[in-house]
């Protein structure tokens, strides 16, 4: 087990390099392009994503800095603080993208899974809060076929679970609604395989 000093002079030892890297050309165009952004932001697409380390946004669809204004929560989840991001960027920088990136073997969905066959005693209130939001895209799969194949339940959950959320988005926001319908907001669902490193996007597209 990495400790907590050793993993604070890891981030050290990061940013030293980082900064130490700025001498060559490409760093430079980055570093000026850093400049130019701590005046303003004008940000493409608004990512929604899960907060798994394996699925970093601006990795995966390889974006620089200022280009996506990303959101991530455990299980891409919705709640109200979600939605008021969103809404801050689409009405702030006119970003009229708004992708929620789910992932392949998501753990929030596999947890809600296993919460709902064995309920947990004495389970932490925040994070139940989120195992809650998923369970709604969980539990009409499990009355089905799907519940005796668990990978095969955990891949129709991750869709569902993404689409839930882009139904919140598109229908839980009177700001995000008029945007929709006036201003031309789109708001789409994706899935990032784990195993590829393709994006696919089914909902709204």
């Amino acid at each position: 087990m990495i400790s907590a000093q050793e993993s604070l002079q890891r981030l050290r030892d990061g940013n030293r390099r980082f900064v130490a890297s700025l001498g060559s050309g490409e760093t430079q165009l980055h570093l000026a392009r850093g400049v130019e952004l701590t005046q303003e932001q004008s940000p493409f697409a608004i990512i929604l994503g899960c907060s798994d380390a394996r699925v970093p946004a601006e990795i995966v669809f390889d974006q620089g800095l200022g280009d996506l204004f990303v959101i991530r929560v455990a299980g891409n989840v919705v709640a109200p603080s979600q939605v008021g991001s969103v809404e801050f960027a689409a009405s702030r920088f006119n970003t009229r993208l708004v992708v929620v990136l789910g992932h392949s073997r998501c753990g929030a969905v596999l947890a809600t899974i296993e919460e709902l066959q064995r309920p947990a005693e004495n389970q932490s209130l925040n994070l139940r809060s989120i195992v809650d939001r998923v369970r709604p895209s969980v539990e009409g799969l499990m009355r089905t076929e799907l519940k005796n194949d668990l990978q095969t339940l955990v891949g129709h959950a991750v869709r569902s679970n993404v689409r839930a959320s882009v139904d919140h988005l598109r229908h839980g926001s009177a700001l995000l609604e008029n945007l929709i319908r006036h201003e031309g907001l789109m708001v789409v669902g994706a899935e990032y395989s784990l195993e590829t490193g393709v994006v696919e996007f089914f909902d709204g597209v």
